[in-house]
């Protein structure tokens, strides 16, 4: 509904200008010779400046004139004094009209230029997974909150390593480059540590010591409030259960292939990443079970914090719940669910949102109840 209504404002704003020569032009012919639509003449042009091209305002600039033009020559009075200043004042606002969309132009030029800088940055740093690693199949998807809007701080990754494949997914506070600088740091340390690490807990402690390294770099009034909510996930090969270590970070929800969704929240809430200064405790992995056939999704609160016009935040596991969307691949599990975030918020989200997917694909040699 918001979308809608806000797709209404722009056309008729599209169109103001248009009706403003035309309001103009029926208030000069039907009022006394006392009365001008000029007013209405000189607002046109300005009007055109933020929305049309350049060529468009000129046009809208030359319309106003002519159209003040037309309605003078009939009657007579274009020698007068008072039509000549109407006239002048129509066009020199017109001008002035043609330079201030030169303005907005290249302003506008100079913040597409940025937005692309931070996007190709971000994207450097947050590289599509392999559609299929081992027997797992593999999807990721960002959404930006609203066009044009900051790039934010979502990260995620994937890594094959010799005890599994591992996920991260997290959320660094802030937006813009400083937010995709502390993403590439973050995603850096767990392509490392995911290799070289034999336990989750071990991967989790060294983001905790690659944000630090990263937080003395900085000036403490930064730092101070600098933190990173994550969750880390490893689903070994060949073994049906998934290890997760949350810091901070909403639940994933596990698909089964009936359509089944189970949360899986930490057994023990913990402090995000980067926040070791207000209690240090060691990290606990825990399991759950993920046949072949799962979906692991894991998510930034970009999703469950949608809220509708009503304010009420968007039920992941509701949305999904019932459905075989676990049947789904997830590159098309995630489009879905995606168009459902938006449409629930009506096109404007409040953050960004990271998305990914990992299923269990079925394994028809080791599966007892596959049939050919």
């Amino acid at each position: 509904m918001e979308q809608r209504r806000i797709s209404y404002a722009r056309r008729f704003l599209r169109l103001l200008p248009a009706l403003l020569i035309a309001v103009g032009g029926v208030y000069d012919h039907v009022t006394p010779t006392d009365f001008t639509g000029a007013p209405f003449f000189t607002a046109a042009p300005l009007v055109a400046a933020p929305l049309y091209s350049q060529r468009g305002t000129v046009l809208t600039g030359v319309v106003a004139v002519a159209a003040l033009l037309v309605l003078r020559i009939p009657r007579g009075s274009l020698p007068k004094a008072e039509v000549i200043t109407e006239l002048v004042t129509v066009a020199t606002v017109s001008v002035l009209a043609v330079l201030i969309n030169v303005l907005v132009r290249r302003s506008d030029e100079r913040l597409a230029s940025a937005r692309e800088i931070a996007e190709a940055a971000q994207r450097a740093v947050l590289p599509e997974p392999a559609e299929r690693i081992g027997g797992f199949q593999i999807a990721a998807r960002y959404e930006a909150a609203q066009q044009g809007a900051a790039i934010g701080g979502d990260l995620y990754a994937v890594q094959d390593s010799p005890h599994g494949l591992r996920v991260v997914v997290g959320d660094v506070r802030g937006k813009g480059i400083g937010a995709v600088g502390a993403v590439a740091v973050v995603i850096g340390a767990f392509r490392e540590a995911a290799e070289q690490e034999a336990t989750l807990e071990a991967v989790a402690q060294r983001l905790e010591r690659a944000l630090a390294r990263e937080r003395d770099r900085r000036e403490w009034a930064e730092s101070a409030e600098g933190f990173t909510t994550a969750v880390l996930a490893e689903l070994p090969h060949g073994n049906g259960i998934v290890r997760l270590v949350n810091r901070g970070h909403p639940s994933p929800l596990l698909l089964y292939a009936d359509g089944t969704v189970r949360p899986l929240p930490a057994d023990e809430p913990a402090l995000p990443l980067g926040m070791r200064e207000l209690g240090v405790w060691p990290d606990r992995a825990q399991e759950a079970d993920c046949p072949s056939g799962a979906t692991l999704l894991l998510y930034t609160d970009g999703m469950s914090e949608a809220r509708d016009d009503d304010d009420r935040f968007y039920d992941p596991e509701a949305g999904l719940a019932g459905r075989a969307n676990a049947r789904r691949e997830p590159a098309a599990l995630l489009e879905k669910l995606a168009a459902e975030v938006r449409r629930h918020s009506g096109g404007g989200m409040a953050d960004d949102m990271a998305l990914i997917a990992v299923r269990r694909t079925v394994m028809r040699f080791l599966d007892p109840c596959h049939r050919m």
